[in-house]
């Protein structure tokens, strides 16, 4: 744990990324406002990100309510989790194997590998080590549940039998007493296992293996049945034993595939056999980078489409192990364990269903490597003693092994300090990344470079020309540069191919406001709300429009939905308090700019629009001060200059009010009332 802690540490300095992070965390206002009811309620009952996770939510939403929107202690929390998933995989590998150094080299490997990076400085990716944390109890505790049973594994009291005139038999009171009690402390443990399970899969749904996972436990090493036709019987008894282990990985399944579903998030372009070719790949892939793991990338494209050569090797290499593992699998249990362990847990991601533009993830071997270390370090384990090689040297390799893992962790966790740091390394050792371009222009755009931004979104879709994310950012990045008819084709474009992606249709909303099409804007803004109604800025953007065409009862709803939905929303209650101005709330559209510049002091369109109101309140001092304020933000402001003007004329201060409406002539020569106002200040009227 120190190690892992130690190898880990520099996350603290990390930022988010900007891929998934802003919807998971970072922009997402339900996680931001940290733990209340009616968020708690969202997690449990939302499909958010097109996911089902509630534990997950909560666990970002403690984040929030104790760290604030700092990322550091956000990856912390990851790092903390990981180093005690490795603390009670040895414990829990331990004590259902006895072994324990060959635990302990399990554990370490586990929680030192590379591959561990992605699941562990992704915040994004919260997910993984709270379904590990929720996995490693159930084990533990379904451990506990089948030691109650005895050496048989089945129906055997802890109690020592009784035999007729036995002088140190107990009383059958107390006999009866202590098997209540054994029975009692037994299904206790079993409780508790089925809710560690279930938190686990409200944590991620991809724990839905774990019935098998124990099925296979008990037959190594807890040794409950034989592969025999007189176990078939033990075999199926166990069987029945896991079916509310089994109700509850049905349940999860069929509840994230409809979230996944609805959210659109599964894709229906790959043929079966197509998914097929890459699950195949895929899994030779996991294999080859758990045990050569250099060239990792946050993403690997999926092809489209596997060379048939690539497909039929995959298919050998996998009967080959699959053969061997069977026909050893009498001998050395802990083969068909940990190979069926690796196999089944990666099933539900491996790409029958495709979810996502990935071939294949690292994040996805968090759990299912547990299998392949095992049948490792035990396989090693094996040939050390046949072979009766001395102990010395094999500890002195197991040694190395570790501190190379960690050599290459630490090597490998420099790429995600940051979003452009990683899908750099992206697009070194993948290649026809479209989403890596993409985003490594998001992150561009993000920091006002639009020509190189939009360089990137052009490699993005030479790749893939259908990828509306890319051509929801190229438009946006014109739309940055003022260019929203240019911008137009890129955001419809985007909604033909994304139509269920809120954020492309309340961007197209955007160009077409701007664009003066305000009736088609406020389609496509009530369209966004359909799908998401606590889309903070569709709610501000719809109030906007609304506004402009002068219906401000309905914009002033839709601002307070929009702060409601996003309590910290600076520019909606700026935009609130011009709709109260609007209808002469002075009183109201005051405490609604104060509340946009406590949020956000450094605005200075709310300070000028705040001196407005002041100065309809008779409170010229202060309204002054507020003018003041937005000239010192913004020099260069017109408006503002203009609003001082009148005001200093209003106090009486000619000479001054001269000097800014000089201002605002030389910002804005075409505003008739100031240059009036001057002519009448210098023929001294």
């Amino acid at each position: 744990m120190a190690v892992i802690a130690l190898v880990f540490f520099p996350v603290r300095r990390f930022e988010f990324v900007n891929y998934d992070d802003p919807d998971y965390v970072s922009s997402n206002p339900r996680v931001q406002t940290g733990l209340r009811w009616e968020n708690a309620r969202w997690a449990f009952t939302s499909g958010h990100a097109s996911n089902w996770h509630p534990v997950t939510w909560l666990s970002h939403m403690l984040d929030s309510q104790l760290f604030g929107p700092n990322p550091g202690p956000a990856h912390l929390v990851s790092v903390a989790f990981h180093a005690v998933n490795t603390m009670l995989l040895f414990l829990v590998s331990r004590r259902i194997t006895g072994a324990h150094w060959r635990s302990a080299l399990v554990a370490a490997l586990f929680g030192l590998h590379p591959l561990r990076v992605e699941s562990v400085a992704w915040v994004s990716e919260r997910k993984d080590v709270l379904s590990g944390f929720f996995l490693l109890l159930t084990l533990g505790a379904y451990c506990r549940y089948v030691e109650s049973w005895g050496s048989s594994g089945f129906l055997r009291s802890s109690v020592p039998e009784l035999t007729e005139g036995s002088i140190t038999a107990s009383p059958a009171p107390i006999q009866n007493e202590l098997e209540q009690q054994s029975a009692a402390r037994r299904w206790l443990w079993y409780g508790l296992a089925v809710a560690c399970f279930a938190l686990g899969l409200m944590s991620k749904p991809m724990l839905v293996t774990l019935p098998f996972w124990l099925l296979l436990l008990d037959y190594w090493p807890f040794k409950r049945f034989l592969l025999e036709k007189s176990d078939a019987n033990k075999a199926l008894a166990l069987f029945f034993e896991k079916i509310p282990f089994f109700l509850l990985a049905v349940g999860a399944s069929v509840v994230t595939l409809f979230v996944q579903r609805s959210g659109g998030a599964v894709s229906t372009s790959l043929s079966f056999s197509g998914r097929i070719a890459n699950a195949l790949v895929s899994y030779v892939r996991y294999l080859g980078k758990t045990v050569w793991p250099l060239n990792l990338s946050v993403l690997y494209p999926h092809p489209g489409h596997w060379p048939a050569w690539q497909v039929g090797g995959a298919a050998v290499v996998l009967l080959v192990i699959l053969v061997t593992v069977i026909l050893l699998s009498r001998r050395k249990g802990y083969l068909p364990v940990g190979w069926f362990w690796f196999m089944g847990g990666l099933v539900p991601v491996i790409g029958l269903v495709q979810v996502g533009v990935q071939s294949m993830a690292d994040r996805y071997t968090y759990l299912p490597s547990i299998g392949l270390l095992i049948l490792i370090v035990w396989g090693i384990s094996d040939v050390v003693d046949r072979w009766q090689l001395s102990r010395p040297p094999v500890a002195a390799v197991a040694i190395a092994l570790v501190i190379a893992s960690a050599v290459l962790t630490e090597r490998q966790l420099c790429f995600w300090h940051d979003s452009t740091a990683l899908f750099q390394r992206a697009l070194e050792v993948t290649s026809n990344n479209y989403l890596a371009y993409n985003n490594l222009g998001f992150d561009l755009s993000k920091n006002g470079k639009f020509q190189e931004a939009k360089e990137d979104y052009r490699k993005s879709l030479a790749i893939n020309p259908q990828y509306p994310d890319a051509l929801n950012n190229m438009g946006f990045a014109l739309a940055g540069e003022k260019k929203y008819a240019e911008a137009l084709p890129y955001y419809e474009a985007a909604v033909r191919i994304a139509p269920k992606q809120p954020e492309i249709r309340n961007n197209l909303g955007n160009a077409l406001s701007e664009l003066g099409k305000i009736n088609e804007a406020i389609e496509q803004y009530r369209i966004v709300l359909s799908q998401n109604p606590d889309h903070a800025d569709a709610h501000n953007n719809l109030g906007i429009a609304l506004a402009m065409q002068g219906r401000l009862d309905e914009a002033v709803g839709h601002f307070r939905a929009a702060i409601r939905a996003k309590p910290a929303y600076a520019g909606a209650h700026s935009n609130l308090g011009n709709a109260l101005a609007a209808q002469h709330q002075f009183v109201e559209a005051i405490r609604e700019y104060q509340e946009s510049l406590r949020i956000s002091p450094q605005d200075p369109q709310a300070h000028n629009n705040l001196g407005n109101a002041l100065v309809e309140q008779g409170r010229l001092d202060e309204a002054m001060d507020q003018y003041g304020q937005a000239l010192r933000l913004n020099a260069n402001n017109p408006e503002a200059h203009f609003n001082l003007a009148i005001t200093l004329l209003k106090a009486n201060k000619r000479a001054e009010a001269a000097e800014h409406f000089k201002q605002t002539l030389q910002l804005n020569p075409s505003n008739t009332e100031a240059r009036r106002q001057l002519e009448l200040l210098s023929s001294g009227k």
